[in-house]
């Protein structure tokens, strides 16, 4: 097999980074839609429309319970064995179970197993989500010729994100266009069909990549090192080496993460079943965000070069604290433009600060376990913040309903818990990792 040159592989492990997570992000945020639009009716059948969208998140939610599991999993994969054989087996699980999904039987077919099924299908997803995002980041970053441009390579798997929920809404867009009885018959279906296509694209994309430098070099280290030195696993070494760090990387993640799945799912639920707006108009708004968003990434990325990535998070956290007011107060007129215009304040400071937490929390990790500590430290922040995020949201819109200040409080919320980390991981995670984990090898 034809191999490119080494300086050509920052570029093709970057565009790997961006399709491979793409293509990830396409299978979670359908699902994500699916979520909020009509697994509640078809799997989960009720006489009340809130407790059959509770059920319905709760499968999302098993989905983010289950990606620590993949991050550890993974973690050793992409650690001791490789990142790209971690990142091809990752991207195989991801599309063969979203393509698994669009075939189910629903509740009206085969009764109970339908929901197991969708369990049992999405704890896979969640495991093999749980593994990727970590991989990617750090193919990008880890093929970068220079340490400074490693936080704005990371930015490229960052970018998957809005890329496969612009794809995910344009999907879910095309299909609601067509009669209410149609869509939830077999409309639903095809967005989830289609990831086929797009999983033989990002398969073939994903084996033209050469493996990370860093890894191969720490694969030498490793071989010189004496025989009888026992080595620990990954995760074991993050968990007692570093677990402050580990916890500060959590809560700085909070954001990104949680901070989405509030604007791009619950706001879903609450504009539709709460402010009783058009699915269509809702999902084009969402769609403008994302292209928006899909500007951002790389600006933000290039900006905080300049600035100081630790100074550009702190202050895209602090703005995200008083965005949803402003969000709220604009999406309860609804209209397309004050919708649109509403989410978008949001997601504006969201998406600079998910562009570059990835490159800076990465830094703080030595190679050797680099993979499971990124990848622990998203995967538990989703686990924790990611799945709960819309539940939670649900209960007060039906308990506080005709007043958004509580989800508003909510949001602000989310986004202190990552700004007081981010603050403080700025002042260790050069050092303090490195010292800890040092001393226990000496």
């Amino acid at each position: 097999m034809h191999t490119a040159p080494p300086r050509h592989q920052p570029v093709r492990a970057s565009l790997a980074a961006f399709v491979g997570t793409m293509i990830e992000w396409y299978d979670f945020y359908i699902y994500a839609m699916a979520s909020a639009l009509v697994f509640g009716k078809l799997f989960f059948p009720t006489t009340n429309g809130f407790y059959g969208t509770l059920a319905s998140f709760g499968t999302f939610a098993v989905g983010f319970l289950a990606r620590p599991l993949g991050g550890a999993i993974f973690g050793y994969v992409g650690d001791r064995v490789g990142r790209k054989k971690s990142l091809v087996i990752t991207l195989l699980m991801m599309g063969s179970v979203t393509i698994l999904i669009g075939l189910l039987p629903t509740y009206a077919s085969i009764g109970i197993w339908a929901p197991v099924a969708l369990v049992l299908l999405r704890l896979i997803q969640g495991i093999a989500v749980g593994g990727e995002w970590g991989g990617a980041v750090l193919m990008a970053a880890e093929h970068s010729p220079d340490r400074s441009r490693r936080t704005f390579l990371a930015s490229f798997a960052q970018l998957g994100s809005p890329a496969g929920l612009i794809l995910a809404t344009l999907m879910f867009k095309l299909v609601s266009n067509q009669d209410n009885a149609v869509f939830l018959d077999w409309g639903w279906r095809v967005p989830f069909l289609v990831s086929a296509l797009l999983l033989a694209v990002g398969f073939a994309i994903r084996l033209s990549v050469q493996e990370s430098p860093d890894f191969l070099a720490e694969q030498q280290r490793r071989a010189r090192a004496p025989a009888a030195r026992a080595e620990r696993a990954p995760l074991t070494e993050v968990l007692r080496g570093a677990p402050g760090l580990l916890a500060l990387a959590i809560g700085a993640n909070v954001l990104g993460i949680a901070g989405f799945y509030f604007t791009n799912t619950f706001m879903l639920v609450y504009t539709t079943q709460y402010l009783h707006l058009q699915r269509a108009l809702v999902l084009n708004g969402l769609l403008v965000v994302s292209v928006m968003q899909f500007f951002i990434t790389p600006l933000a990325a290039h900006l905080a070069r300049g600035i100081g990535n630790h100074r550009f998070l702190v202050a895209m956290s602090a703005l995200s604290v008083i965005s949803p007011y402003a969000m709220f107060s604009l999406v309860d007129q609804g209209s397309l433009a004050s919708v649109t215009l509403g989410v978008a304040i949001a997601v504006l400071f969201i998406g600079a600060y998910y562009a570059v937490i990835a490159g800076f929390v990465s830094e703080a990790f030595p190679t050797r376990i680099r993979y499971t500590g990124i990848s622990m430290a998203y995967q538990v922040s989703g686990a924790i913040f990611g799945g709960l995020t819309p539940l939670l949201g649900t209960v007060l819109a039906e308990k506080f309903q005709g007043q958004w200040w509580p989800l508003a409080l909510l949001f602000s919320g989310i986004s202190l818990l990552s700004l007081l980390c981010v603050q403080r991981l700025g002042h260790v995670h050069h050092a303090a990792p490195e010292r800890g984990l040092q001393a226990q090898e000496s």
